[in-house]
């Protein structure tokens, strides 16, 4: 199969979807892997390091996406790229289509075979290719709320870990899946007075027995909620529902509530967000305020350290993305249930219900399109 890596297009977006490594060994395999000139210089990857694995260079995405059968990328298509799918392609990335209805279309029309990296599964009842980059941006997010807490970027101006004779921060995390159990260990080391919210007892049992003392947890009613969020200088949205919009737990009316200054991580806005004002910032204009609360809410958080969350993603991807190429995509969804929950559109459909449900359109069954 030839396997193409484009440069991520996306503002501020410095990961690659193929390492040196994924490339070598999908060229051991006999595969054919086009990389455009400069993709993987953001994590630290020269164009050399890919010549030596074995690679072939090309001069522009326009020439890649012609010539590739499998789009092989980090984040979600942008409109040009969009228009350069075609049916028969295979694309290999994070899709995040709930909140996004223009880029489903778009997908749609093109008739490419889209795998999202966030709705493929493991028998564990997890999101193996996810939960790298949601290690990353857990690991993150305490980090860019204490620097969103600075007074020179319009928070309260407020120390994660306090000093002796001065209290630390209060942080709540919402939810404890991936994403919250990083946030809460890091904001914890930290110093931070941390808070975790999630309406799962199994869970919120096994990270009190994981973790014990290091922070507290609570059960995620609205009640508790809404009283730890007052009380609050920090904020981490961390919930996730697999494939679906972000449900909204912390409304406009709620912010009035919350301490002038006091800062907000929305580390589920690739889903929409689970704050109601919440937008996608960059990395370039990350901050803004709503009601006299700082919202952070970067759309792609593991990009601000690039070579690290390759690295991590390329792990994760590469088994999949070899039974891909040595398989082909139907082949390695029929031996692979886990890999069929990551199809989210073939050949003009929607075969994700999750996202279905956000947009309103009519599914069809991944296994009937397997049958295409």
């Amino acid at each position: 199969m030839r396997i193409g890596c484009p440069k991520e297009i996306k503002p501020q977006e410095f990961r690659v979807g193929l390492t040196p490594h994924a490339a070598r060994e999908a060229a051991s395999h006999g595969h054919e892997v086009l990389v455009e000139a400069g993709a993987g210089a953001g994590a630290g990857f020269s164009d050399e390091d890919y010549r030596a694995a074995g690679a072939r260079l090309v001069d522009t995405a326009e020439q890649l996406f012609a010539e590739a059968e499998l789009i092989v990328k980090v984040k979600e298509p942008q409109p040009v790229e969009r228009r350069r799918l075609r049916e028969g392609q295979l694309l290999f990335t994070y899709l995040h289509l709930a909140p996004d209805p223009e880029q489903t279309r778009d997908l749609m029309a093109s008739g490419v075979t889209a795998i999202a990296y966030e709705t493929v599964t493991d028998g564990r009842g997890g999101l193996p290719l996810l939960a790298p980059m949601s290690e990353v941006a857990g690991r993150l997010a305490p980090q860019v709320g204490a620097w969103t807490l600075q007074k020179a970027n319009g928070g309260r101006g407020v120390l994660l870990g306090g000093v002796p004779g001065v209290g630390p921060a209060k942080v709540v995390v919402i939810g404890g899946g991936v994403v919250g159990t990083h946030a809460a260990r890091i904001a914890a080391g930290m110093g931070a007075d941390v808070t975790v919210l999630d309406r799962s007892l199994p869970r919120l049992r096994a990270l009190d027995e994981a973790f014990g003392t290091l922070f507290r947890t609570a059960y995620a009613s609205s009640g508790t909620t809404a009283e730890l969020v007052t009380a609050a200088d920090l904020v981490i949205g961390a919930v996730l529902i697999p494939g679906a919009a972000a449900p909204k737990l912390v409304s406009r009316a709620q912010l009035g509530t919350m301490k002038p200054g006091a800062a907000i991580v929305d580390v589920a806005i690739d889903q929409g967000g689970c704050f109601e004002t919440s937008r996608p910032t960059t990395h370039q204009d990350p901050i803004y305020e709503v009601d006299g609360v700082m919202h952070y809410c970067v759309a792609n958080m593991p990009g601000a350290v690039a070579r690290t969350s390759t690295l991590a993603l390329g792990n994760a991807t590469m088994p999949f993305l070899l039974a891909l190429a040595d398989k082909g995509w139907k082949r390695a969804c029929e031996d692979d249930p886990h890999l069929l929950a990551g199809l989210n559109t073939h050949a003009g459909h929607l075969t994700y219900y999750a996202v279905g449900r956000a947009l309103e359109i009519d599914v069809l069954s991944p296994q009937l399109a397997l049958k295409m």
